[in-house]
C-alpha cells in the first residue's frame, strides 16, 4: 500500500530511500490481519511522521509490471494499491529509511524515481482520471 500525499500547493510527498538511494512515494506492505485502508495509515505515519485522513483509492497496478526481484534472489509479482490523500496533520520526518522527504510540484519532479514506482507518479503527474485498474 502507498500513498500520494498531497499538501495544499497540489504537491507530491516524495520519500528518498536510504537503501536504494531513489525517490518514491511512502508506504509499505500489509501486516497480518490489517486492512488495506489501516496499512497506509500506519505506513505513511511511521516513515513520515504524518497522519493522513480521507483517504481515497488512487489506482490498482499489476500484471507484468508488477515484476521484481530482490537482493535475496526472491522473485515476486506485486499487486499495488496506491492511495491518494489531500489532507494530513503533522510535521515531516523521516524514519530510519529515509534520508529525505520533500513536496514536489508535478514539473519539478526528481531524476532517480524508484522504477517500480515511477508508473504510479507519472499517472498522478499527468492527472489521470482515477481510479486507474492496470
Amino acid at each position: 500500500m502507498r500513498a500520494h500525499v498531497e499538501d495544499g500547493e497540489g504537491r507530491i510527498l516524495l520519500q528518498k530511500r536510504k537503501d536504494y538511494g531513489e525517490w518514491g512515494i511512502p508506504g509499505g506492505i500489509l501486516e497480518i490481519g490489517e486492512a488495506v485502508e489501516d496499512t497506509v495509515r500506519r505506513e505513511v505515519l511511521e516513515e513520515t511522521n504524518l497522519t493522513i485522513r480521507n483517504v481515497q483509492l488512487f489506482g490498482i497496478y499489476s500484471g507484468e509490471r508488477g515484476f521484481a526481484e530482490y537482493e535475496n534472489g526472491d522473485k515476486v509479482y506485486s499487486v499495488q494499491i496506491i492511495f491518494y490523500v489531500k489532507e494530513c496533520s503533522g510535521s515531516l520526518k523521516a524514519n530510519e529509511e529515509s534520508h529525505e522527504l520533500t513536496f514536489f510540484a508535478k514539473d519539478e519532479l526528481p531524476s532517480h524515481i524508484n522504477p517500480h514506482q515511477a508508473e504510479f507518479i507519472n499517472d498522478w503527474r499527468d492527472n489521470r482520471a482515477i481510479p486507474i485498474i492496470k
